[in-house]
């Protein structure tokens, strides 16, 4: 008798692995905020949740923004910026208190899930790769103090830049001279079974190889396959293609059951001269894809039906990005609310897209009023300033050229500061002066740190002002305020951004419930009636 109740336990246990209930692909999206006049976080919050979005990304623990989602449902995923790596790595104490100060107070009200420890970090400008690690075990001691550890993930996003080959998938491997940083952290995510995070852009690779890159393979439109000589797996798809490099990178490195996650994916709606498929269609039309593949057709040809979470980049434009005209054009809504283009979030909308490949057309601009879908109007206010008053960190004319070259070196190296944007032919090279560089720097530093006044020290060699510094195309970051004006936001809101449901996945209605009831009776029914004989 025994022998066949463990029969019975067993066959139930393979139909419901089978079944996989309450595993469910997510669509979720990324909530940058380095741009002007954005809505405050409360008003944001609001927006997200008339759009039901359920999964957020969010590149720090803003304590503005963790209250803003208290109470709300939204799983959250908190960031540590590359700037704090140092000091999240040296000292336990470090990562202590950013837990006592930035988590604990906020939660369980707001729902953080998981925190990403760096951005890309083998392509940052200063290589932080070896703070990565050890300020995840700190950060991991600090939650297994609280008790927390099996309730918040640790991951780190990294980019497709972190493989040395992608094509074909299957001959895919990470890039040597990252091995040493890549297996102990491999290792950890196993040990806490966290998943590898991924930051997916098929805009890049068409843009760099358009030759090569076929526009509509990258859309997921193509109508012919690329075959992968080893395996024969047909790739209709740029996207699938690079998530399954990851895949069989992972493997040849014995990670095979690591899951994958993709932390960012997106398209931008404008871009410079020669961007000329950064166009709102093929925004559109990749994200609308992107949608319907996760929801419709999950998994890739080497992992079919695998469950595929994605955050899609990103909820708003961000005009203090450096770089060219498209790093500030990913965003689906304009900083006053307004819809960059409208884009169907359900995924069930099944009219035909079109793509384009040309920038001659008049892309749309933030519209002064509303737009309204049906009853859906969303009131948000503009942040930024409104009651606050805005400040920003330059160079002191009072300093030596010594002194600000000293500071302006740790700023762009330990100091994390992406100083690409004071390079040659870049916006903010002229006028070439240390002075002018170094005000760039310390001031991206002073707002990506948090805009205090212990920010903009740099051993005195700089000053807050209240003047914004921003000259021609050298726009100088600030950080979002949170408070400011009430505008009425953009509505065109078709859908919802959720746990999006792949077949017997969590089910999302009471119809959906029933179904899955009806699903599993069927398939368990025969096995009482085997496991009856048998007994």
């Amino acid at each position: 008798m025994g022998q066949r109740l463990n029969l019975v336990f067993w066959i139930f246990v393979s139909i419901l692995a089978f079944l996989n209930f309450g595993m469910a692909s997510k669509i979720g999206i990324c909530y940058g905020r380095n741009a002007d006049n954005l809505p405050s976080p409360n008003r944001v919050s609001e927006l997200i949740q008339h759009l039901n979005i359920k999964f957020v990304r969010i590149y720090d623990a803003n304590i503005d923004v963790l209250k803003a989602f208290a109470n709300t449902g939204i799983e959250l995923m908190i960031g540590v910026p590359n700037a704090d790596l140092l000091a999240f790595a040296q000292f336990q104490s470090n990562v202590d208190t950013w837990l006592s100060n930035n988590i604990l107070p906020y939660y369980p009200s707001t729902k953080i899930t998981s925190i990403s420890v760096g951005l890309e970090v083998t392509e940052a400008p200063d290589n932080a790769t070896g703070l990565v690690l050890p300020a995840m075990r700190n950060i991991h001691t600090a939650l297994k103090k609280s008790g927390l550890d099996k309730k918040i993930k640790i991951s780190s996003s990294h980019s497709l830049a972190i493989l040395s080959r992608s094509f074909p998938p299957s001959s895919a491997s990470f890039s040597k001279k990252h091995s040493a940083f890549l297996k102990p952290m491999l290792e950890f995510l196993v040990e806490n079974e966290s998943p590898f995070m991924i930051d997916l852009y098929p805009y890049y690779a068409y843009r760099d190889s358009t030759e090569k890159v076929p526009l509509e393979y990258a859309l997921f439109e193509s109508s012919s396959q690329v075959v992968d000589p080893a395996t024969g797996l047909l790739y209709s798809n740029m996207f699938d293609a690079q998530l399954d490099a990851i895949y069989f990178a992972l493997t040849a490195m014995s990670f095979k059951t690591v899951k994958v996650m993709v932390t960012e994916s997106g398209w931008p709606s404008k871009g410079s001269p020669k961007e000329t498929a950064a166009t709102p269609e093929n925004a559109l039309a990749y994200n609308t894809n992107l949608i319907r593949h996760v929801i419709g057709d999950p998994g890739t040809p080497a992992k079919p039906g695998e469950e595929i979470d994605v955050y899609l980049f990103s909820l708003f434009n961000e005009n203090r990005k450096p770089g060219i005209e498209s790093e500030r054009n990913w965003g689906m809504f304009y900083a006053n609310g307004t819809n960059v283009y409208a884009l169907d979030f359900t995924g069930e909308n099944t009219t035909p897209v079109s793509p384009t490949n040309s920038t001659t057309g008049t892309s749309p601009s933030p519209s002064s009023s509303p737009i309204i879908n049906g009853n859906s109007t969303v009131t948000i206010g503009g942040g930024g300033g409104g009651g606050g008053t805005k400040k920003w960190c330059i160079a002191s004319s009072q300093a030596s050229v010594t002194e600000l070259q000293t500071a302006l070196d740790w700023a762009c190296g330990p100091g994390n500061v992406d100083c690409s944007a004071v390079q040659p032919d870049q916006p903010c090279f002229e006028p070439d002066t240390v002075l002018s560089h170094a005000s760039y720097a310390f001031n991206t530093y002073y707002q990506q740190s948090g805009a205090s006044s212990i920010d903009c020290s740099f051993n005195g060699a700089s000053v807050e002002v209240d003047k914004d510094p921003s000259y021609g195309n050298c726009l100088y970051m600030i950080a979002p305020a949170t408070d400011g004006f009430n505008r009425t936001m953009a509505g065109n809101i078709t859908g919802n951004i959720t746990a999006i449901d792949s077949p017997l996945a969590s089910p999302s209605s009471t119809n959906e419930a029933f179904r899955q009831m009806v699903v599993a009776v069927s398939v368990l029914l025969p096995c009482f009636v085997v496991c009856s004989s048998i007994w």
